[in-house]
């Protein structure tokens, strides 16, 4: 069984759902290609955490002029696996369309449980604007775009804005950690309502360091859900409506709530597609696409 699976069939157990069946192979990703005109600088330390480096990999374009863009991105793993390599594909392309990304690495459950992967990706949004004039990006134009768990935590960026409570000590405590739009890709919005359920005992409790029962306030801090408000930046999700691992309810409930609040959201249903679908054909371009056109809608008027 890949390590790929094993996430994801964990991850489905801590939502009450059966997960990907055991014999069940991955298609294979598109390769990673570099445009010409694309610089990537790997391994670039940009904060602390728990005592350690915490680093990413930043994707730069070489041509054009005045302030881009930016884009933290967030790899998913059920908050205990996964690394920076995912979302390279899409760093890399938008990069070429001028585009600052940064694919970053954040501290998974078995080093340290919640908040530390949210005061991490808060790090890494604050090393940007700390770092705006040398890499010549736009600190009041960045995104946070994340998949899965990842998605989780991008959702978490845009809905707590200014707690410092979460924003921990990993550096660049001058500059703000909140992020002008959010993309998620199969994210987990309510973990209360995950918790909840009778086979919760994995990946979301390894996360919060206990079960529902036992911290059912750290569940209701935990979720993006619980967070919205009026305040919320632009978000747009992207989910496979056959989706067994985390159900497109998620996405949906979170989508009604800020829209509720009045908050500009949107929703790319992948109809029959599964969790992950967007790292494969065909759904790899339309999403890329689809995230692209976001993009471009807010941060430059098209």
């Amino acid at each position: 069984m890949t390590r790929r699976l094993c996430l994801a069939l964990c991850l489905g157990l801590v939502l009450g759902i059966p997960g990907l069946a055991v014999g069940q192979k991955p298609k294979q990703d598109p390769p990673l290609k570099i445009p010409d005109h694309v610089e990537v600088q790997r391994d670039v330390v940009y904060g602390k955490g728990g005592g350690r480096d915490l680093k990413l990999d930043l994707f730069l374009p070489k041509e054009g002029g005045g302030a881009r863009p930016a884009i933290v991105f967030i790899h998913g793993g059920g908050w205990q696996g996964g690394n920076r390599r995912a979302f390279q594909r899409q760093a890399a392309y938008l990069a070429g369309k001028g585009y600052v990304g940064a694919c970053i690495e954040y501290r998974l459950s078995g080093e340290a449980t919640f908040p530390a992967a949210v005061e991490d990706c808060k790090c890494a949004v604050r090393w940007l604007r700390a770092n705006a004039r040398t890499h010549r990006l736009d600190p009041a134009k960045i995104a946070a775009c994340g998949g899965s768990a990842g998605g989780h935590l991008a959702a978490m960026l845009g809905t707590t804005a200014g707690r410092r409570e979460l924003e921990g000590h990993g550096g660049h405590g001058d500059h703000a950690g909140a992020v002008n739009l959010v993309i998620a890709f199969n994210g987990v919005f309510d973990l209360e309502r995950a918790g909840r359920s009778p086979n919760a005992n994995n990946s979301v409790g390894k996360f919060l360091g206990g079960t529902f029962q036992e911290k059912p306030d750290l569940y209701r801090q935990a979720s993006p859900l619980a967070h919205a408000s009026k305040e919320a930046p632009p978000f747009l999700f992207l989910h496979g409506t056959a989706d067994k691992v985390v159900p497109i309810a998620q996405a949906r409930t979170m989508l009604a709530k800020l829209r509720d609040l009045g908050v500009k959201a949107e929703i790319y249903e992948a109809d029959g597609a599964e969790h992950g679908f967007f790292n494969r054909p065909p759904h790899f371009e339309p999403t890329l696409k689809r995230l692209e056109a976001f993009l471009d809608e807010h941060f430059r008027g098209k």
